[in-house]
């Protein structure tokens, strides 16, 4: 079936204009043009799609499922070539959890200040790679252990951990922890994007796991009792919430932070992002020094 798209833009044009003429004004093509497609149209399919009178033209019980389905795929292919066209005039930063913590505000105000062509969005993605390797991103921030040679990337800093527990378990009243205070807990860890592994512990000495999949269930079963969790210094700034507390890990090792991107096509604006996030991590560096 050699079905076109202008076929379907003819269907809708004539009913939506009321009138064979106005749907060639508006398709910007003859009206014979408009009553060849709409012919084309009705003979691929097998049915009559419109009733046609002196002095109206309304759907056939055919052609109002027909108009409903190509007005669908119209709109479909609408938004198919917007982002195709748009690529280059939106950014798309993916992370799983944690986009830059106490950084993020400041790198939105930041870009939108010196690039309001480039609209920024960040997309939250449960994804090892940020979203990025499934292409609902052109960045991704990571903290998790990967392959970077498939990747462009650069190391943004290395993040504090930090342990989350109830609010009203005994040692949040401690200012700081030990990786050997929490072994006899439960860890809720997140096994695809998450940076804890009981490699943090030695091996005769490692807690019970759970596992979760999303950040805020991994709130909740902290909030819970029944585990604590380790966690990088973003996730205390992006996810504060009632009825758990951060504390500061002495001896745990640092979470190093990568932006990756395609190596074989990044997007135009990767090195101005890229300029901008290491500009707000020396800066912070400099702040603490």
């Amino acid at each position: 079936m050699d079905l076109e798209l202008r076929h379907l833009r003819c269907l809708v044009a004539i009913v939506d204009n009321g009138t064979f003429t106005d749907a060639a004004i508006e398709l910007g093509i003859s009206q014979a043009a408009v009553s060849r497609s709409l012919l084309a149209l009705e003979q691929r399919l097998g049915v009559r799609l419109l009733h046609r009178t002196s002095r109206s033209i309304t759907p056939t019980t055919a052609g109002v499922q027909v108009l409903a389905r190509a007005r669908q795929i119209l709109a479909e292919i609408d938004v198919l070539v917007a982002e195709a066209t748009s690529g280059h005039t939106r950014l798309r930063v993916g992370h799983a959890w944690s986009a830059f913590g106490r950084h993020t505000t400041e790198f939105q105000r930041r870009w939108a200040g010196a690039h309001p062509e480039i609209e920024l969005q960040l997309i939250r993605t449960n994804t090892a790679t940020g979203g990025l390797t499934e292409g609902l991103c052109d960045l991704a921030v990571v903290r998790t252990h990967l392959d970077f040679s498939r990747f462009g990337h650069v190391l943004l800093t290395q993040e504090p951990r930090y342990c989350v527990l109830p609010a009203d378990d005994a040692l949040a009243r401690k200012r700081s922890l030990t990786l050997a205070q929490i072994a006899d807990r439960t860890i809720v860890i997140d096994r695809r994007t998450g940076s804890t592994t009981v490699a943090l512990w030695p091996e005769d000495a490692r807690p019970r796991i759970e596992l979760t999949h999303d950040v805020d269930d991994w709130l909740a079963a902290i909030a819970s009792g029944r585990s604590v969790g380790v966690t990088p210094q973003a996730t205390t700034t992006q996810y504060r919430r009632d009825g758990v507390v951060y504390k500061p890990l002495r001896d745990a090792p640092p979470v190093d932070v990568h932006l990756i991107w395609h190596r074989e096509d990044p997007h135009p604006a990767t090195q101005a992002a890229v300029d901008l996030l290491t500009t707000l991590y020396q800066e912070s560096s400099s702040s603490i020094s």
